[in-house]
This record gives C-alpha cells, structure tokens and sequence, in this order.
C-alpha cells in the first residue's frame, strides 16, 4: 500500500504556502527541504509501476520513512508541478521520460547512487495470441511500429497545447510520411476489419496509441481504443479481449503484469528505447540526489 492517499486535490494543494525554494529563508539547504514540502511527493495513479518502485523501495532503501507519496494522476502530477514552478517553489515529483514536461519546464532527475529505479527502459508492443493469424497485416504494422523518444514528445507537445490527441496524431503522422512508411512497409490495405487497442491514459502512451490507430486506419481498419488501467490492459490482451497495446514499460514498471500473463500474450519488442524515471525536482532546487532527502 502507498503510506498516503490523497486526491487530485490534495495534489494540486501540494504547492500552496511552501516557501520559494531561492529564498533567504530557506537558502536551499537539504536539510530544510522536508520540512519544505511536509515530506510529500507527488505522484500518479496508483497502479503505476514508477508508484510501487518509489514507495516499496526507494523510500525504505535510502531511509526516508517519515516521507509519503501522494497518489492522484498524471495530470495532477502536471498541473502541482506548474504551479510550483511559476512560483519557483520546491516540488518533488515521480516522474519520467520521454514526457512533454521536460520540454516545457528545466527539470532534473535526482540521482539514484542505490539503482533503485534501475536504467532506461524501453516501452514495448504486446499482442494477444493468435493476432498474426486473424490480422496478419495488423501484426505486421504493429510489429514494424519504431520511433524515437523525441517523436513520442511531439506528439505530446501537440496535445499539450490543446491538440485533440486524434488530430495530433493525424499532424504528427503528415509530416512523417518517410518513417511511418516505414512501419507499413510489405502491409496490405484490408476492408474494415476490427482491432481493439488498449492504453492507459498516460500521456506518452496516449500519444504512442493515437498515432498507431491513426496508421492502422490508413490501411483499412477499424481500430476501437479502450482506455483502461494498467492492470485491466494487460489483462484483456492476456485474455483476448483486446487486440494489443503499445504502451508496455518494461522490464521494471511492469515487471509484475508481465510475469503475472507471462505465456498468454506475444511480446514484440521495443517500440521506443531510451526511456528513463526516478524522482524529479525544478532545476532551480540546489538539491541533486535522493540521499539528499534524508535529513
């Protein structure tokens, strides 16, 4: 269990009445950074991998048992961090990349001497069994799907911005004719069959399913995206129910899924390497590791 549940709200209120973190007051010192933010960082949604790492490891490995992690979304994890950092008040965040927040804001991840969130992963493409014999063109499409972080990011830019995630698909896919030709390369243009592709509704797998539904339709199908937990998508693509996702954090955030339906889906390999979480903070915080967290 995580040692706090809070709401979005609780998220949002993180910020309010923390002293900037420049400030004579505080001068930025470690050992003031705690009491700074009452021992709370924010995180996501609790089914999260990033959450369960942070909690049920980096808390206990580097001594930091009187701290808590607020459990909301993605999107109250964004909306804490913005206004802490239009204030320039100290925040601490579990985060990761590639994410559209580390174009927007100068961020830092907090050095990690124990290895706890271990190296970069890569984010894979899960099918269910028996995919390549019912939509073999699909499976190809799905199999040949490859980019790179900075691709992911502007898709998630554009929907930051406002986009409508379909319509920043379709931009992003406009103006990437070459590599996306490459993922459809040897692939036949069906008539209508059905695919059902199931994500999470974190931002760069939203921005990963969105783009794949957008190329899948170009060939011919009819692609229905079901937005669902973590839990729940490993879950209907080990049982069939969905077609395949393209959001899989592997081998860590989701080491537990993936043992749990081992043998009950085929693993396609990464679709997007160079993949990194642990615990961010503003660059402006004089603060550079998790150690520095133990008072």
């Amino acid at each position: 269990m995580f040692k706090k549940v809070a709401g979005i709200t609780s998220a949002l209120a993180l910020t309010l009445g923390i002293a900037a973190c420049g400030s004579e007051e505080t001068g930025s010192s470690f050992d003031s950074i705690g009491k700074q933010l009452e021992y709370e960082i924010v995180g996501i949604d609790p089914g999260a991998g990033l959450m369960k790492l942070t909690v049920d490891k980096a808390l206990p490995e580097y001594g930091l048992d009187n701290w808590e992690v607020v459990e909301g979304s993605g999107a109250a994890m964004a909306a804490a961090l913005k206004k802490a950092y239009d204030k320039e008040e100290p925040i601490i965040i579990t985060g990761w990349s590639p994410h559209w927040k580390f174009s927007k804001f100068d961020l830092k991840y907090l050095e990690d001497p124990k290895g706890v969130y271990g190296g970069a992963e890569d984010i894979n493409t899960i099918a269910r069994l028996g995919l390549k014999e019912d939509h073999p063109d699909a499976y190809l499409l799905l199999d040949q799907f490859n980019w790179e972080p900075e691709h992911m990011e502007t898709v998630m830019g554009f929907i930051q911005d406002g986009t409508d995630p379909t319509d920043a698909a379709a931009q992003w896919v406009s103006e990437n004719e070459d590599l996306v030709s490459q993922w459809t390369e040897g692939v036949n243009n069906v008539d209508g069959e059905k695919l059902k592709l199931l994500y999470v509704a974190w931002d760069d797998v939203i921005a990963s399913s969105h783009v794949v539904e957008n190329v899948l339709e170009s060939v011919g199908y009819e692609v229905e995206l079901v937005q669902v937990d973590a839990g729940p998508m490993w879950a209907g693509v080990a049982d069939g129910s969905g077609d395949a996702m393209v959001g899989a954090w592997l081998p860590t955030t989701h080491e537990d899924y993936y043992a749990e339906y081992e043998g009950k889906f085929e693993d396609l390999g990464p679709n997007l390497t160079g993949t990194k979480q642990g615990l961010v903070v503003p660059a402006y915080m004089d603060i550079d590791s998790i150690e520095d967290l133990k008072e």
